[in-house]
């Protein structure tokens, strides 16, 4: 399995070699050709529009606040290509136990899903439970890991799916482009149903319905938002319904699970945003996106500079005369010394007068 580990390093591997079963025997299900044909049906013009934040905040039934949601959109470049970078990442509290998401997700302008970095972490007394899942195109394959950590104990799995049994798909990522994309059109075609892959890696299919028109209230203004219905058919679960309330522009204004107590909501319109913008603070180190530019950042200067004092090797001579010079002479005021010392080194020298006033020790 290309980009896979061997088999036997991870407590599952598994690789679907044809196009009618899946993970752990499961029958390959299918997206809709209405499906299939509005995300071949996108444009570069409507991309454009969809490059924008967004700032929620998630309350209670009571209106208390519990953590907060954000989303960026931007062009990026990634395996040669043009495509549309997501990330996403939402923070709040489970029962006073932190928890959070982060997703990073590079896609074609078309949605197809490049690679996705998908985080959730909660921190419970006493130990903590960290879900990642990366998914990535590789040889013609989408090639998924995901490890899940509960304390000390580590579980591990791999699987890879045929990209030519893959259209139609919609990750976490790609799922927030594309529900801009429906808002902004205003229009949900019908039968529009994709695929989806659940946290056991088993597919299930992904359901999208019109729910029209209404008013909203955001930052004490009314204004209207357009509905849309999402809904999520698991194998072995009941269906599972969120409704996502959009503004004009395709900003984002609420989005809640059906029957759940909890609601992202846009306090403010984006305009009043920029105005008085809060600054959520960067864990960095949690961030997957941040974190792998910081590793590629360094990796990248270490490279620059090893390549620097292989063609001088001069510098380490020098350096290294300094030191030996330094520790044999053992100044109380080494600025003063390492003046001195490098001063005829230097293209432009100070009068003679100041020479001869600070040249000994």
């Amino acid at each position: 399995m290309a980009g896979a580990p061997p088999e036997g390093e991870f407590g599952a591997a598994a690789l679907v070699e044809s196009e009618g079963r899946g993970h752990g025997g499961q029958l390959l299900l299918k997206a809709s050709d209405e499906a299939v044909t509005f995300m071949s049906s996108l444009e570069p013009a409507e991309l454009l529009k969809c490059v924008f934040p967004d700032s929620l905040v998630t309350v209670s039934e009571s209106g208390r606040r519990l953590g907060r949601f954000s989303v960026t959109v931007e062009f990026a470049f990634r395996f040669q290509q043009t495509c549309v970078l997501l990330h996403a990442q939402s923070q709040g509290a489970i029962d006073n136990s932190p928890c959070g998401t982060t997703v990073t997700a590079y896609l074609t302008t078309n949605l197809e899903l490049l690679e996705e970095d998908y985080y959730e972490y909660v921190k419970l007394e006493g130990h903590s439970l960290e879900k990642r899942c990366h998914m990535v195109q590789c040889d013609g394959q989408m090639v998924i890991d995901k490890v899940i950590t509960v304390g000390e104990e580590v579980t591990k799995e791999s699987v890879s799916y045929p990209m030519s049994v893959l259209e139609g798909l919609v990750t976490e990522g790609s799922l927030l482009v594309l529900m801009r994309l429906v808002a902004l059109r205003r229009k949900v075609p019908e039968n529009m149903t994709f695929i989806s892959f659940d946290q056991g890696l088993d597919m299930f299919h992904s359901t999208f319905s019109e729910l029209g028109v209404r008013q909203m209230d955001v930052g004490g203004e009314t204004v209207e938002v357009y509905g849309i219905e999402r809904a999520v058919h698991s194998v072995e679960d009941r269906p599972t319904a969120w409704h996502f309330h959009f503004l004009d522009d395709g900003h984002l204004a609420s989005r809640q699970q059906v029957a759940s107590p909890v609601t992202m909501r846009l306090l403010q319109l984006p305009s009043q945003q920029e105005k008085g913008f809060e600054k959520i603070p960067l864990d960095w180190e949690a961030d997957m996106q941040m974190r792998s530019k910081f590793l590629d950042r360094k990796e990248e200067l270490k490279a620059d500079n090893a390549s620097y004092l292989r063609k001088h090797p001069e510098v380490r001579a020098l350096i290294s005369d300094f030191l030996q010079f330094l520790l044999l002479r053992k100044p109380d005021d080494v600025f003063r010394f390492a003046r001195d010392y490098f001063l005829p080194f230097a293209s432009r020298r100070p009068p003679e007068s100041n020479l001869k006033s600070s040249s000994s020790l």
